[in-house]
C-alpha cells in the first residue's frame, strides 16, 4: 500500500508540477482547461491517496490527470505516437528517422529491445491510464460530496479514457492483458503477474463492451465551446464503429490473410489462437448496425452528425459534365441533384479543404464526432511550406497518392480517355494560361498538365510543382502569393536551401492542413490553430457502406435487418463522392462486389489522407505486403523542368532501405515487459 501511495503522490506532484490547470492543453488537450482549477492550491505536496476521495473536485482533477498520458492524436509525423503515415504509402520525409519514428519503424530500426525508449513506446503510458481509471472506479464512492451528475459525468469519461486506451493498445500491438477492473498491487512476487494475453476476439468485445458503458453516461454533444474535445457518446459509438469493422475484416476474422499472417500464432499456455481463424460473416452485420447507429443520431428529431458542407455562390463552377458515353458505373443520374442526394449546391473544394485549415469552425462543426485542438498539427506544416518562406519544405506525399485523385468528372487516370472529354487526363504539356478551379484555387500557367482538371480533394490536399500558395498574413510582398516550383534548380527545389533534406523527396508535400493565412516568414507572419479530427462522419458512411457490400445473406441486429441493400449503400457512399464534386456509384457499379471493395479503399485512401487510417486499413484488409511493397515513387527531383515529370524511385536512404516484413502487422511488445511476465507471448516475428 505504501508503494501505491507512493506512486499515486509521484503522479499528483508530476501534475502539480505541470500546474494541472495546463494538463489539458499540454497533454491530452481534451478541451481548453480554463474551467480546471489547480488542485495545487489546496491539495499539498504530502497528499496521500485517501485525500483524492474526499471531495468530487480533487476527484475528477484525479480523473483528468489519469487523461495526461493520452497522446496529441494530431501528432502524426514527427516525435509521433504511432508509426502513422510515414510507416505508409501516405508520405516521406528526409528530415530523420530520430523525428520521424514511423520512418525507423518502416526501414528496421525499431524492435522490442529499443522501442519503449521512443514516442512510439507507449506501452506502459496506457497500462498507467488503465490502473488509474480503475482506481478512480473502485473508490468514486467514496466521495461523499458526489452529486449524482457529478459521479455520472467522472464515471462517463473515466470509463471512456480506460476504453480508448486498451483501443490505442489492442490497435498497435494487437490482442493485449485485459485486467478488467483490478488495480494491479505494486512489489508483488513473479506469479502475481505471470498471466497471459487475452485473444483478439476478447479483446475487441471487452473494449466495445466498456465503450458503450461509457456512452450511457456521456452527454449526446458538448454544448460549450471551451469544451471542444471532450468525448461524447457519439465518440464511443463511432470507436465502437471503427472496431466492428476491423474486427469484421480479412485480417482479424479468419480470412486468407489471417491464416497466412496468423495461423500457427497461439498462445502458448493452453494452444489457442490468437486471431480468429474461421470467418464468422456475420460480424459484417454487427459492423453495420455499429455505424448505422451513429448516422441515426438526432437531437430533437435533427441528424446530430452530417458531412461538412460550403453552399455554392455565384462563383462556384458548374459542376462537371460526366464523360462522354460513359460506362453504365460512371452514368448517375443522382449527380446533378441538390447535395446530399446529389452534387449539387456545394463547392467541393472548400467543403473538404476548410474543415482541415480551420476556415470552417471546428466546435461547430456537423462532421466532426470526436476532435480536438492540435498544435502538432499547427506546427508540423512548417514542415510542408516553401523554403522561401521559412518553411521546411519536405513532408511529402506519394506518386501513389497523386494517382489515386480522379479527374473532376470522376475517372480514374488510368482509364482511356476520349478525344472529346473536356476533363481527360493526360501528362503531356503544360497550360498556357491560368486556369481557375473554382472562385478562389488557380492553377498558373506552365504547369504540368497532369495536375489539371483533378478532383477537389486534390488541390485541398496536395502541394505540386507550380503549386499556388498565398501565406496570406505576412505584409512582406516577397514572402506571400507566391508559385512554388520544385525542379532543382527552382527557388525550392532540391538545391535551394542550404540544409539538402529541405525539399521534397516525391516532388510533392502534404498541403491538407495549411490555411491560406499560414506564413513562417516575413513582417506579420501567422498561423492559424488548427484541430484535428479523430473521427469524422464520412469514415462512419464509408465503414457503412463498406460492411453492407460484404453481406452475404440477410441478418437482424436488434431487431433491424441489415443486407447488400444497393439503395442503402449509395446513400452512404455517394455523399462522400458528392461532397468531392464526384458522381456516385450506381447499380452497375455495385454489380460486383470485388470491384465495389476496390473502390472503397480507393475512396478511404483519399477521403482519409494522412488521419491516420492507411496504417490500420492495409492491415485488416490483409494488404500490408502487398501495398508496402510498391516501391515509393516520385517526380524527379535531380531534374530540371524538362526532366522533373518523370516518375522515379526517389534515390534516398529512407526509401531504399525499407522493409517488408509481416512481423509489422503489430508492434513488438517491449522485452522489459516479457521479461517480467513469462507467460507473456511475444507478436510473431519480433
Amino acid at each position: 500500500m505504501i508503494n501505491i501511495m507512493k506512486n499515486i503522490v509521484k503522479t499528483i506532484r508530476r501534475v502539480i508540477g505541470v500546474k494541472l490547470v495546463c494538463v489539458m492543453i499540454a497533454v491530452a488537450s481534451f478541451t481548453s482547461c480554463e474551467n480546471y482549477l489547480s488542485i495545487k492550491d489546496y491539495i499539498d505536496n504530502d497528499i496521500v491517496i485517501d485525500s483524492i476521495f474526499t471531495n468530487a473536485r480533487n476527484l475528477e482533477e484525479f480523473m483528468w490527470a489519469a487523461a495526461m498520458y493520452l497522446p496529441d492524436e494530431g501528432g502524426l509525423w514527427g516525435n509521433n505516437y504511432t508509426p502513422g503515415p510515414m510507416a505508409t504509402d501516405e508520405g516521406i520525409a528526409l528530415f530523420g528517422t530520430g523525428e520521424f519514428r514511423g520512418m525507423s519503424y518502416v526501414i528496421g530500426q525499431l524492435n522490442a529491445d529499443n522501442l519503449e525508449d521512443t514516442s512510439i513506446g507507449n506501452y506502459q503510458s496506457w497500462y498507467r491510464i488503465i490502473r488509474q481509471c480503475n482506481t478512480i472506479l473502485a473508490r468514486m464512492d467514496e466521495c461523499q460530496d458526489c452529486l449524482k451528475a457529478d459521479r455520472e459525468r467522472i464515471l462517463g469519461y473515466t470509463l471512456f479514457f480506460r476504453a480508448y486506451a486498451y483501443y490505442l493498445l489492442v490497435s498497435h500491438y494487437g490482442p493485449v492483458l485485459l485486467i478488467g477492473d483490478e488495480i494491479i498491487n505494486n512489489n508483488e512476487t513473479v506469479d502475481y503477474y505471470n498471466r497471459p494475453r487475452d485473444l483478439y476476439d476478447v479483446c475487441v468485445d471487452y473494449i466495445c463492451t466498456q465503450f458503450e458503458e461509457a456512452a450511457g453516461y456521456l452527454p449526446l454533444k458538448q454544448n460549450a465551446i471551451i469544451e471542444f474535445g471532450l468525448p461524447t457518446r457519439g465518440a464511443a459509438y463511432g470507436l465502437v464503429a471503427r472496431l466492428r469493422l476491423w474486427h469484421a475484416s480479412d485480417m482479424y476474422n479468419g480470412g486468407n490473410s489471417a491464416r497466412m499472417f496468423f495461423g500457427t500464432w497461439t498462445r502458448s499456455t493452453d494452444g489457442k489462437h490468437y486471431i480468429q481463424q474461421t470467418p464468422e460473416p456475420r460480424r459484417w452485420a454487427v459492423a453495420a448496425a455499429a455505424a448505422k447507429r451513429v448516422i441515426d443520431l438526432n437531437e430533437f428529431g435533427t441528424p446530430l452528425y452530417k458531412l461538412h458542407t460550403v453552399e455554392a455562390n455565384e462563383k462556384t463552377f458548374d459542376l462537371r459534365p460526366l464523360a462522354p458515353n460513359p460506362n453504365p458505373e460512371y452514368d448517375d443520374p443522382g449527380y446533378f441533384d441538390d447535395f446530399p442526394n446529389g452534387a449539387n449546391g456545394i463547392d467541393p473544394y472548400f467543403s473538404y479543404s476548410n474543415m482541415f485549415n480551420n476556415e470552417a469552425v471546428p466546435t461547430a462543426n456537423p462532421e466532426f464526432i470526436w476532435a480536438r485542438w492540435s498544435g502538432r498539427v499547427t506546427s508540423y506544416t512548417q514542415h510542408v511550406h516553401p523554403y522561401a518562406n521559412g518553411g521546411w519544405n519536405g513532408l511529402c506525399v506519394t506518386q501513389k497518392i497523386v494517382d489515386a485523385y480522379e479527374t473532376a468528372n470522376g475517372r480514374s487516370i488510368n482509364e482511356p480517355f476520349t478525344e472529346d472529354d473536356e476533363y481527360r487526363y493526360t501528362e503531356e504539356g503544360f497550360t498556357n494560361q491560368m486556369r481557375w478551379v473554382n472562385s478562389y484555387y488557380r492553377i498558373q500557367p506552365n504547369v504540368s498538365n497532369m495536375y489539371v482538371n483533378r478532383e477537389a480533394r486534390f488541390y485541398a490536399s496536395v502541394g505540386f510543382s507550380g503549386c499556388w500558395w498565398d501565406m496570406a498574413s505576412t505584409s512582406e510582398a516577397s514572402h506571400k502569393n507566391q508559385t512554388v516550383w520544385y525542379y532543382s534548380d527552382a527557388g525550392n527545389g532540391k538545391f535551394a536551401s542550404s540544409n539538402p533534406v529541405d525539399h521534397p523527396a516525391t516532388g510533392y508535400v502534404l498541403r491538407k492542413f495549411v490555411n491560406p493565412i499560414d506564413a513562417w516568414r516575413g513582417t506579420a507572419s501567422r498561423r492559424i490553430n488548427k484541430s484535428f479530427p479523430m473521427i469524422r462522419y464520412a469514415e462512419i458512411l464509408l465503414a457503412y457502406a463498406e460492411a453492407l457490400n460484404e453481406l452475404g445473406d440477410t441478418y437482424t441486429i436488434d431487431g433491424a435487418t441489415y443486407s447488400r441493400d444497393f439503395e442503402e449503400i449509395k446513400r452512404a457512399f455517394n455523399q462522400v463522392r458528392y461532397r468531392a464534386g464526384l458522381p456516385g456509384i450506381t447499380n452497375a457499379g455495385l454489380a460486383n462486389r470485388e470491384n465495389f471493395r476496390e473502390k472503397i479503399k480507393r475512396e478511404r485512401m483519399v477521403e482519409f489522407l494522412h488521419e491516420n487510417q492507411r496504417y490500420f486499413d492495409v492491415r485488416r484488409w490483409g494488404e500490408y505486403e502487398k501495398s508496402e511493397s510498391e516501391p515509393i515513387m516520385g517526380m524527379n527531383m535531380e531534374g530540371t523542368k524538362n526532366q522533373f515529370y518523370q516518375r522515379v524511385v526517389p534515390p534516398y536512404t529512407v526509401v531504399a532501405q525499407r522493409v517488408v516484413d509481416r512481423k509489422m502487422i503489430f508492434l513488438p511488445i517491449p522485452k522489459n515487459e516479457l521479461r517480467r511476465v513469462r507467460a507473456f507471448d511475444q507478436n510473431p516475428g519480433w
